[in-house]
């Protein structure tokens, strides 16, 4: 729910969705309602929520940034993405990205499919590859697409039956609650004809990606939206489009893709309804390899406020995200997240409590977004972090061969901890990133144990429990 590209620092978010949560009750209770949980939970608090796995079993840790061209389209789409975007992001530690295409560029004409726009992205996967990073190819939408000036669904399959379409230039997501913009939605779940197009643009994608080495999955589409019916407020609108409308499509996609690949990933989303505590309506998804994918952003931080930790706000989001992947039984890695206004006085608390939180659940994360400037970008113009957003590199591992008891990470200490009883085959890997001081490393039982620069590998015998140590030099955060 991150402001689009041409939305100007600093504007605010709609008061329609503000006053439609609030009109709902959907915003975060006080925080004596939801008692902060501890930072370093027990094993079984994640019980219930599978872990992502790779081929040989490992449980896998993504941790990575969105890269995205918005600006450029047609001959220019991908332009603004570079070989360093992918040599930075390994160089501070992180192994995941969450890479933009868009449809209207991908199939510009119905049928016709742009072979350079195909063979632009396969040059980002070999960046990707370089540098060893995984890629999940995300088919971004932002207010449907180029027929209500943004990007996504592109114009020919945009239908509104002649409703109206006002801009707010100023206060885009507001955007999303134009009678037009929200017929669209319903034509492109329920038209027959663009449910065959939509699903045909992810066999191409697929058919043409599948077999890159640097792909982890697809997001099959970005912070879906829908139609409000008469009288709903929001939060019930949201789970019926989920339930009745989105459920459905993510079955047909996912046939679809598996039709042509049946290894990588499918990551779905809920609506953006789920950044204030409302669980989602969406049902199963009948695939073999299926991860919720939910984005993890607050209204008023939208709007520019300060993180305030009494609203519990993280507790709320942390208590409606995991009730589905728990009841489905499928991993979560976090799709996006990050405030824009990132120097206010409570966002290091933020970054804290937000890493603490991701930890307990998720399989991973890809903040918003990867880019040198201001806004959201997580470095600034000479290529260091933007304030607080440090705190995203930490230690961590990546792969772990065998079974976790625990994974934990003190903020304030700088020690990161692993405890697990290593499995027959594999090795772990654990990620230094790069800090003023070194990274010391211990590993309590019998393992052979290999630095090299920002990695640690460990190799043991299936059955042995290890515990890595990981602390970091100098003085501790406040």
């Amino acid at each position: 729910m991150r402001m689009r590209t041409r939305i100007r620092t600093g504007s605010v978010l709609t008061s329609i969705v503000t006053s439609f949560v609030l009109a709902a009750g959907a915003l975060a209770p006080a925080a004596d309602a939801h008692p902060a949980r501890p930072a370093h939970p027990a094993p079984s608090e994640r019980a219930g929520i599978p872990s992502l796995t790779d081929d040989q079993g490992r449980t896998l840790t993504l941790r990575g940034w969105s890269v995205a061209d918005k600006a450029n389209s047609g001959d220019q789409a991908l332009n603004a993405i570079t070989e360093k975007h992918f040599r930075d992001l390994r160089a501070k530690g992180f192994n995941f990205a969450r890479l933009l295409f868009f449809w209207d560029d991908l199939e510009p004409s119905r049928g016709h499919y742009s072979a350079e726009y195909l063979r632009r992205i396969d040059r980002v996967l070999d960046w990707a590859q370089k540098y060893d990073i995984q890629v999940l190819l995300d088919a971004h939408q932002d207010v449907f697409g180029p027929a209500f000036n943004a990007r996504g669904i592109p114009a020919w399959a945009t239908r509104t039956d002649g409703l109206p379409f006002t801009p707010h230039p100023d206060d885009w997501f507001s955007e999303y609650f134009e009678p037009a913009v929200q017929r669209a939605f319903t034509h492109l779940y329920e038209d027959a004809d663009l449910q065959r197009a939509q699903a045909r643009m992810w066999q191409v994608v697929a058919g043409r990606f599948g077999h890159h080495p640097a792909v982890l999955g697809y997001d099959l589409i970005n912070e879906p939206m829908g139609e409000l019916g008469e009288g709903e407020d929001l939060p019930t609108a949201a789970r019926r489009i989920e339930a009745q409308q989105i459920t459905p499509m993510y079955n047909r996609l996912a046939r679809a893709v598996r039709s042509v690949d049946r290894d990588n990933w499918l990551f779905v989303e809920p609506t953006p309804i789920v950044g204030e505590g409302v669980p989602t309506g969406l049902g199963a998804i009948k695939d073999h390899r299926t991860v919720y994918a939910p984005h993890f952003y607050n209204t008023a931080m939208e709007a520019g406020a300060d993180y305030d930790p009494a609203a519990g706000w993280i507790e709320s989001y942390e208590a409606a995200v995991t009730a589905y992947p728990k009841q489905q039984k499928i991993p979560v890695v976090v799709g996006e997240w990050g405030p824009l206004n990132n120097r206010l006085p409570q966002m290091g608390r933020f970054y804290r409590d937000a890493m603490a939180s991701l930890s307990r659940y998720s399989s991973g994360w890809a903040g918003w977004v990867w880019c040198y400037g201001g806004g959201y970008c997580a470095l600034d113009e000479n290529g260091a972090f933007a304030a607080n957003k440090e705190r995203t590199a930490t230690p961590y591992a990546p792969a772990v061969a065998g079974t976790v008891h625990s994974d934990t990470y003190d903020d304030s200490a700088r020690v990161y901890r692993l405890t697990y009883t290593a499995g027959r085959h594999g090795t772990t890997e654990i990620s230094l990133p790069p800090t003023a001081g070194r990274w010391r490393v211990s590993v309590d039982g019998r393992a052979e144990v290999r630095r090299h620069g920002g990695e640690v590998r460990v190799q043991a015998r299936k059955g042995a429990r290890i515990t890595v140590t990981v602390t970091g030099a100098g003085t501790e955060r406040g």
